[in-house]
This record gives structure tokens, sequence and C-alpha cells, in this order.
């Protein structure tokens, strides 16, 4: 079960306090001035994307599901959204690899029109790329040129932060990257192909919004 959370600045409480004198309103059946409120409300969460104040914290605990990319993801991925970047030191073991897979297919889906993703991981143990890590970031990155993607990708040997950005202004970063799924046993588990049905490894996401999207 996860434990969400929003870190609330001043703007935050004030959206909160107005949002909530709506509710109240509605409630009461004056209809007129809750919906002055709910204006208001929205008004000022608005300003709070637009000042790139947001942030919200979600604590997915020990074998918690119902936490696919597509569930975690699709509420900050629309048609805006053409370039991401990826940065991920743990782009490495054959499941890794296909944990990227997975985020790709579900970019590459609408309503997203995603033409660029930028990859950044690490090198191997020593200080190398693997055979299976280069082959599989290449038909990766073949796979997606034959649906008018683009993947560039770059090494490195002292990367240790793991963050997913959106060219719309959104920044997710994962404590466990991408990589938060729980192995599974036997060969016909449920979870096997529907991650929302998948445990997780405990992990924290820490979700922004920020004016300006920086490249990696």
């Amino acid at each position: 079960m996860a434990k969400p959370g929003v870190a609330l600045g001043a703007e935050s409480t004030a959206a909160a306090t107005v949002l909530k004198r709506a509710v109240e309103l509605d409630s009461e059946s004056r209809y007129q001035q809750a919906l002055v409120c709910y204006q208001e409300g929205i008004d000022l969460l608005l300003q709070v994307l637009k000042d790139g104040k947001y942030h919200k914290q979600i604590k997915i605990e020990e074998n918690a599901t119902g936490f696919s990319y597509e569930t975690l993801f699709k509420e900050y991925l629309n048609e805006t959204v053409t370039e991401v970047w990826i940065e991920d030191p743990y782009i490495r073991q054959i499941h890794q690899l296909y944990n990227l897979l997975r985020f790709c297919e579900m970019l590459i889906k609408k309503p997203c029109n995603v033409k660029t993703i930028h990859l950044l991981t690490s090198l191997d143990k020593q200080g190398y790329v693997k055979e299976s890590q280069r082959n599989g970031l290449e038909e990766i990155k073949m796979s997606l040129s034959r649906h008018g993607v683009l993947l560039e990708i770059e090494y490195s040997s002292s990367i240790h932060d793991r963050e997913i950005r959106f060219n719309n202004g959104w920044m997710i970063k994962i404590g466990r990257g991408l990589d938060y799924f729980k192995k599974l046993q036997g060969r016909f588990p449920l979870g096997y192909h529907d991650f929302d049905l998948r445990p997780c490894h405990e992990t924290t996401v820490d979700i922004f919004h920020n004016k300006h999207t920086k490249k990696i």
C-alpha cells in the first residue's frame, strides 16, 4: 500500500483551504458561492504549477501492488510530451532492459507524441559496456526507430541519481529508478504480464513540476 502526500507551500495550502470551503458550501446547497470557491481554488492550484512549486510524494510499501508504469505516470503524460529524459544508472541486466522496454512502450502510445528519448545510464562495474547491455539497448533503439522515435544513449561511470523528465515540465524521481518491481516465483504467476499485479520493492516517488525541464 502506498502513502501519497503533497508537500505544500503557502499557495498550495491556500488552494486546499479554499477548495475545502467550496466542498462545504456545496454540501449546504449554496451552489453559487461554492462555484466561486471552486474557481478560486483551481486558479490557485494553476498558479502553483506555473511557479514550479508543486511537489507530491508517494511512498510505495514493500510488496505493494497497483504501481505499473502506466498507473504511476499516466497522470503526467499528454499530447504535449514529445521529448523524455531518463537518468538511471541501472539499465544493465536483462530484467532492467525489459523495464526500459516496457517504459518505452508506454511512451509511444497515445496521447503522447514522443519523438526523442534521452537515456543516461552507467557502465558495468568494471567500467565498460557489457555486450548484452549494448546489444539490448541497440535492439530497443532500432525498434523505437520503426515507430519514428529516436533513442539517444549516453554512458557515465559517475551517475547515481535516478529521475525521469518530460518536456511538459514534469519530473519524477524514483528511489529505485525503473527497477522497483520484484522478481516473481513460478512459471505462471499473476503479475507476469500485468505489472499492476506485481509486488513492488519499498521505494519513494517524488513528483515535481518545473517551468522548464533542464536537459541531461
